[in-house]
């Protein structure tokens, strides 16, 4: 009777942390949910399913790693691999008025500090090019992007760097010398 009362806390306890990690970094969760999920309502069942996916492997969570780096990881992944599945696929449509029920306190939105043609141009990109942008534009150090993305810093920067000619060209395709 007294394993199962000790069982019975340490459960509660983990959720608990479990619950302020969510709520601490949920900027992080909505903003992968608004880069991937074009209707309110994909947006809103990413974010469930991202949270379940955090859940199921928060007990191999690794505490030496970050855990904005492990929920990145988490987050992207789901949101990838969901999308490879076929299901919800997205429409081309800006974010601002898909989104206005998603409104996040801890973090400037990227619809609302991009303009409209930067979130085109980021919407025409590939599902993994996406997710760099959104680690760029997060202001993460190329360290952190790599292990999120499980490639190399080098290979970061040299991505990074082409998607840029990517979007400089998709956003002004006149000007191919800049």
């Amino acid at each position: 009777m007294n394993q199962q009362r000790l069982i019975l806390k340490h459960q509660i306890l983990l959720e608990k942390e479990f619950i302020k990690i969510i709520t601490d970094n949920q900027g992080l969760l909505l903003k992968v949910c608004r880069m991937y999920g074009v209707r309110q309502s994909d947006a809103e069942d990413l974010f469930q399913e991202i949270v379940l996916q955090l859940w199921r492997s928060y007990p191999n969570f690794n505490s030496h790693s970050k855990v904005t780096t492990w929920m990145y990881r988490v987050a992207l992944n789901t949101a990838i691999s969901r999308f490879r599945k076929g299901r919800n696929a997205p429409e081309k449509q800006p974010l601002t008025a898909l989104h206005q029920n998603l409104q996040d306190q801890h973090t400037a939105r990227i619809d609302v500090q991009y303009d409209h043609a930067l979130q085109h141009a980021i919407s025409s990109l590939n599902k993994f090019d996406k997710a760099l942008v959104l680690l760029y534009l997060d202001e993460n150090s190329y360290q952190e992007m790599a292990e999120i993305l499980g490639i190399t810093e080098t290979n970061i920067g040299v991505k990074i760097n082409r998607i840029k000619k990517k979007l400089k060209q998709i956003l002004n395709p006149y000007n191919h010398g800049a």
